[in-house]
């Protein structure tokens, strides 16, 4: 039986795609020839996403990188020494013959362990530009002669010229789920009729407090075109009840894409996950960014991409304001002819199967003799 790692966590971001090929690679294999389990954190909701999408999940001490000076920097130093260790024996007497990575901070120790023990590891990069882990784990991929997956076709200017062979663009992977998904199951699930105009609001799995206070500000407004439906996140947004126009969710699961598949128009953080879900399903988007300190502008580089596709506009910074929000849906609302047209774009740029590719290359190198 062949033994499959993953790893990769710290935000639904990072699981969600890795669920989708884990679940292309379940349905490659003959039944029983296969076994898929994931290493994340040990805190957070990891494991809970994991386990409840059916895979096996063991969970190890995780330290955030960061690229600043902070108090937290010395604790979190250990914690990664500590996942490596964790992870180490984790994959040794699980007997992995390969480690995907779907990247984040948790994603080091377990990328690094592999590589101590000669394991082939594969990673995955959603954003425009790689992040600090994935820069980490590229060392990895390069010592074990695994393959790294971009997003982006752009995104290869930004890797190692000794990786050039190795790169593979496969867009963002997305489950399944999103491809089929029904828009009558979405409206059913939010209570709305077929005639309804929905406007969906996404500000990631851990919401947004900018985007929850545009929206406070901008409800009148925005309600006048559609029935808001809010993504707030957890403890974020509840002053504002529920409406018949306006339906808060602290967090939408398994009916999130039929969800999606029936609104109109989605507004939200251009995280990597919002962005290639939208694109996949069609949908236009207004994006706001996450940008300034704290962040290494990840966001505003996935937002310009799509907006220079056709498939968004873009609110960024001091640009951000509730009349820019309203302004911009109104127009939108009032435009058939521009809401299908960033559709059409949206749907082109989402079209490569992430997902399929993925877990073409991982079977293929698997089944090539190349696994230990």
């Amino acid at each position: 039986m062949i033994t499959i790692a993953f790893t990769g966590g710290g935000t639904g971001g990072h699981i969600y795609p890795g669920l989708a090929v884990a679940s292309e690679l379940t349905r490659r294999f003959a039944a029983g020839d296969c076994r898929i389990f994931w290493i994340g954190s040990n805190a957070g909701r990891d494991r809970m996403i994991v386990e409840g999408a059916g895979l096996e999940f063991f969970g190890v001490p995780a330290g955030r990188l960061r690229r600043y000076l902070s108090l937290k920097t010395i604790p979190d130093f250990f914690r990664v020494i500590a996942g490596f260790f964790a992870a180490r024996k984790i994959l040794k007497k699980q007997r992995a013959d390969i480690l995907f990575s779907k990247g984040g901070f948790v994603s080091v120790p377990p990328c690094a362990a592999a590589a101590s023990l000669g394991i082939p590891v594969f990673t995955h990069e959603s954003d425009y530009s790689p992040g600090l882990a994935t820069r980490i784990n590229l060392r990895f991929v390069s010592r074990t002669g695994g393959r790294v997956f971009i997003a982006y076709d752009d995104t290869a200017r930004f890797l190692p010229a000794a990786l050039a062979d190795r790169i593979t663009v496969s867009g963002n992977p997305v489950r399944s789920a999103f491809y089929s998904a029904d828009p009558a199951q979405g409206r059913a699930f939010l209570g709305l009729g077929p005639q309804e105009r929905i406007l969906l609001v996404l500000g990631g799995s851990q919401g947004a407090q900018e985007i929850n206070e545009l929206i406070r500000a901008a409800l009148p407004e925005l309600c006048r075109h559609y029935t808001v439906v809010h993504q707030s996140g957890p403890d974020r947004g509840w002053d504002m009840p529920a409406s018949d126009r306006y339906r808060p969710y602290p967090y939408i699961t398994d009916e999130m894409p039929h969800v999606l598949a029936a609104a109109e128009l989605i507004v939200g953080r251009s995280g990597a996950g919002t962005v290639w879900e939208s694109a996949a399903l069609g949908k236009p988007m207004l994006l706001i960014p996450l940008h300034g300190s704290g962040t290494r502008g990840d966001q505003v580089e996935n937002a310009r991409f799509f907006e220079q596709a056709g498939a968004a506009q873009t609110l960024l910074g001091e640009n951000a304001t509730p009349e820019a929000l309203a302004k911009a849906v109104a127009a939108l609302a009032e435009d058939a002819g521009k809401r299908s047209a960033m559709a059409a774009a949206a749907l082109k740029t989402g079209e490569r199967r992430g997902a399929e590719i993925i877990s073409d290359a991982i079977y293929n190198f698997l089944h090539k003799g190349e696994s230990r």
